[in-house]
This record gives C-alpha cells, sequence and structure tokens, in this order.
C-alpha cells in the first residue's frame, strides 16, 4: 500500500501532542524571525530598536499562530469522526503555509506598500516552509520516538493469559481495566479503528463493547488462550468455531454461536488455525 493513502497515526492528533507542537513551532518560529529576519523584516531595524523588534515579531507570531491553533483544533476532531491519511495530512499543512503565507503578505505590504506584492507572496511562502515543516518533522520524530517506547513498555508489561483461567479481563491502551468476561461466553474480537470491539454471550443474546486498544495488542495479551487472530481485523475463540468454508472470494469460520456473522480466515493465519484443530483431534 502506498504510505500516502495510509492512515496517519493517532499521537499526531492527539491533544496534548498537539499542544506541544504548536507551542514549540512559535517559539523556534520567533527565534527564526529574530536570527534570520524573513519576510524583509530586516528593514525595520533602522526604524525598531532590538527590544522593540522582538516585541512586535512576538505579536506577529502570536497572531499568525491563531491560524495553526484554529486548524488542529479543527484537525483534533475531525480525526475524532473521519479518517486522515498521509495525503490528507500534507495537503492540510500545505494550506497553513499557504494562509499564513497570506497572513505574513499584508503585513509587510502594510508596512512597504512599496514593495512588489507577488514577490513579497514567494518570499512569504518559502520562508513560512522554513518556519513550520522544520519544527513540525522534529516534532513528528519525537512523538514517533515516545510512541515506540510506549509499546515497548507495554509489549514488557503484558502477561499473557494463563489458559486455565476461566474469567479473562480487557484492560485499554492505558492499562485501564474495562471488562471481564467468561472466556467460554467471549466469540470474536473486531478491530475498529482505534479500537477493538468485544462480541461476547449474554443471556439476552450477544453484546458488543468497545475498547480503547489494538488488535496487536489483544493478541499478544490473549497468546495462550484459544482466541487467535484469524484475519488483520479479526480474532474467534475457536471453541465455537464449527465449519471453515472456502468460498470463491475467500475462506470463512462458521461458529456454532447463532446470529453470528462468518468470519473471515486469511491465508496467513491458516496455519494457526489449522493446528489447533488437528490438536484438538
Amino acid at each position: 500500500m502506498n504510505i500516502l493513502t495510509q492512515k496517519i497515526p493517532a499521537y499526531l492528533c492527539e491533544k496534548n501532542n498537539l499542544i506541544k507542537m504548536i507551542g514549540f513551532t512559535a517559539l523556534f518560529a520567533l527565534i527564526f524571525i529574530n536570527i534570520y529576519k524573513p519576510f524583509g523584516s530586516g528593514a525595520w531595524i533602522d526604524s525598531l530598536s532590538e527590544i522593540n523588534f522582538f516585541l512586535y515579531s512576538s505579536l506577529i507570531v502570536l497572531i499568525g499562530f491563531v491560524v495553526i491553533a484554529l486548524s488542529r483544533v479543527v484537525m483534533h476532531f475531525w480525526y475524532q469522526r473521519q479518517t486522515i491519511v498521509y495525503i490528507q495530512y500534507v495537503v492540510w499543512i500545505l494550506i497553513e503555509v499557504l494562509f499564513m503565507s497570506i497572513f505574513f503578505t499584508i503585513i509587510v505590504l502594510a508596512i512597504r506598500s512599496e514593495a512588489n506584492p507577488w514577490s513579497v507572496f514567494k518570499d512569504s511562502f518559502y520562508n513560512t516552509l522554513l518556519i513550520l515543516v522544520f519544527p513540525f518533522m522534529i516534532c513528528h520524530l519525537f512523538f514517533s520516538w515516545v510512541e515506540k517506547n510506549r509499546e515497548l513498555e507495554e509489549r514488557d508489561g503484558i502477561k499473557p493469559v494463563d489458559s486455565s483461567v476461566r474469567m479473562i479481563d480487557f484492560y485499554d491502551e492505558r492499562n485501564v481495566l474495562r471488562l471481564s468476561v467468561m472466556k467460554s461466553n467471549i466469540l470474536y474480537i473486531e478491530a475498529a479503528d482505534n479500537y477493538v470491539c468485544i462480541f461476547y454471550k449474554k443471556k439476552s443474546g450477544i453484546t458488543r463493547f468497545m475498547l480503547r486498544n489494538s488488535l496487536k495488542a489483544m493478541e499478544q495479551y490473549l497468546t495462550d488462550v484459544d482466541i487467535v487472530r484469524c484475519h488483520r481485523s479479526y480474532m474467534v475463540n475457536l471453541e465455537y468455531v464449527s465449519v471453515i468454508r472456502r468460498d470463491r472470494d475467500g475462506i470463512y469460520l462458521e461458529l456454532s454461536a447463532p446470529e453470528v456473522p462468518d468470519i473471515p480466515l486469511s491465508h496467513k493465519y491458516r496455519d494457526k488455525v489449522d493446528t489447533w484443530f488437528k490438536t484438538v483431534n
């Protein structure tokens, strides 16, 4: 799959990370403007002292980054409802650069009315790209590093469920207990974006519980239990599998529980399921 069409990681749209990114980028922009003096601001020095230039540039950065703050608030809430892929994320950043370039162009033309608007805009776009993209890349690398460390810590802390236990506890991504279910009542688990849906039996029928976690974490946690990964989006309790059916469009598992849809079985996980049935038989 092309990386541009892949979904961006959740940490890029988390509230705390967005606040850190905006704060770091604003600080970088302030330092960049005062040292490099882009947007033709070097021409202001004759009429402004260093301290006044710093205060003036701080005000410009503050007003300019209101655009970024509003944009990232929209991104945060949009990500909760819709998938954002890398190509959309890149276009989003370019639109932010465009709007800030227009803002800085207006500021420069207000101070230097004799300047060429197109030339000012090109310089503004180039400098704004430097101001935003470089700190964005640093933040992305840092967030990725933090996320990898968190995943390693979680992986080290995972204690596989003992196959002899009758009750299975399910924890969310922050290791908070959210659900406890008898192993014999669990039917299957389905991935749903940043959540997993746990389907289990109750007296009234089948119930679904949404848990904020990944199917990969569930697979590691349920290592020694007969609830195995059978597809990139599914895990299934093999005790309920009654039929393995091959159709033209793939292989499916039929469960003995009523009103349960057929669960797809991919070739990647076929051997694991076959091994379990051979062992049982």
